[in-house]
């Protein structure tokens, strides 16, 4: 239980238990912010009018960098171990 509550994910994305805590509470606070600017552009329209949207935009690349990042670097480790051979 421990392994899958725990550890499973993080070592899925790559990174170790802190380190994905870390990255959850960033987008966590981040998605707060939005919210809350959202929730006052419903009683004032003409306030933080692409608060949301950019924040989303935003966390959304900061995601598909990271996984290509990983990702790339998974690939060369790869290529020195076949190179290696």
């Amino acid at each position: 239980m421990l392994e899958r509550w725990f550890l499973a994910h993080p070592r899925e994305v790559g990174e170790n238990y802190v380190e994905h805590q870390a990255a959850a509470l960033s987008f966590s606070f981040q998605l707060f912010g939005a919210a809350a600017a959202c929730f006052v552009h419903a009683l004032v329209p003409g306030l933080f009018q692409r608060t949301g949207s950019a924040t989303v935009k935003r966390l959304h690349e900061q995601m598909i960098t990271k996984r290509v990042r990983r990702s790339d670097a998974v690939e060369a480790s790869f290529a020195a171990f076949d190179a290696g051979l």
